[in-house]
């Protein structure tokens, strides 16, 4: 209680100072390095949070998926099924995917865009300033970049990504589009539509919210191709598990079995067409 009390009066004063992170690395399965929070920062990340979040959640697009109530992958996953089926016409046409994704997101989100766009939402003087102590108590390079592992992060990163959503929904007019934090998906039956729209999404991303794409993670296919995304990649009328996450899974099954990890997988397994490799863990099971 005593702790409680001396952050509200720290609140009250604008004395308030965000802590050092405690930071360490993880895979997942790429390597991320992870920035954690003091208990007191916590805590006032969750107060913020449960606040700001029913209030900016009624002004993201319904079709972002990414740390929102009643989302996610699965979600996500079954948009991806219904857009494609619409655009291709329950798989009698063809029908083209733009899929992208930002290049080192977290790390290169604007501290001064990211103000301004809430100070835009936000009139309130004490909000802002609260929010800013968040926003700048961390950085990968000056004045840039937010940390993983920060509850308040997920939320501002689907503010800020919201102007992008808002600019593609409502000022280019796309109907069939899906993000999920910085992965992308448009869907259309014309190909020369999709190339003349990533350049109006680059421009908008350079110019207004100071970020680039992927050039590596930036393409243009067919479904019938394949299409990966959320881990797994879609065709029509099916999909199934990505290579590398089929390989990473048969690997931890193989050398450190657990019910736990099993259950995961087998409930991850559910979502696709996955008959053989479900046969495969079984064998994995009766192994061990």
């Amino acid at each position: 209680m005593d702790n409680i009390i001396s952050l509200h009066e720290d609140l009250k004063n604008k004395t308030y100072k965000h802590s050092a992170y405690h930071t360490f690395n993880i895979s997942d399965p790429k390597p991320r390095n992870i920035h954690k929070a003091s208990v007191r920062d916590r805590l006032l990340h969750h107060a913020i949070y449960r606040i700001l979040y029913p209030y900016f959640d009624k002004k993201f697009i319904f079709d972002s998926y990414s740390c929102r109530l009643n989302k996610g992958t699965h979600k996500a996953m079954e948009k991806f099924k219904s857009f494609s089926r619409k655009v291709s016409k329950n798989n009698t046409k063809q029908c083209w995917i733009l899929k992208c994704d930002i290049k080192k997101f977290f790390a290169t989100i604007d501290h001064n865009s990211l103000r301004y766009i809430v100070t835009k939402y936000i009139p309130d003087e004490d909000v802002n300033w609260l929010i800013t102590q968040i926003i700048e108590s961390f950085h990968s390079v000056p004045g840039k970049g937010l940390p993983l592992g920060n509850l308040t992060s997920q939320l501002l990163v689907n503010i800020y990504m919201n102007e992008f959503d808002q600019f593609a929904k409502h000022n280019l007019k796309i109907k069939y589009y899906i993000r999920y934090a910085d992965d992308f998906v448009f869907f259309t039956s014309d190909r020369q539509y999709l190339t003349l729209l990533l350049t109006a999404l680059e421009k908008f991303l350079a110019n207004k919210l100071k970020l680039s794409f992927h050039p590596d993670k930036v393409f243009i296919k067919t479904l019938s191709s394949g299409v990966d995304f959320l881990g797994w990649v879609y065709f029509p009328g099916h999909r199934v598990l990505r290579t590398s996450t089929k390989r990473r899974m048969f690997k931890r099954l193989s050398e450190k079995f657990s019910s736990e990890s099993l259950v995961s997988y087998l409930g991850m397994l559910k979502h696709g067409n996955t008959y053989k490799i479900r046969k495969s863990v079984d064998d994995i099971i009766y192994k061990w």
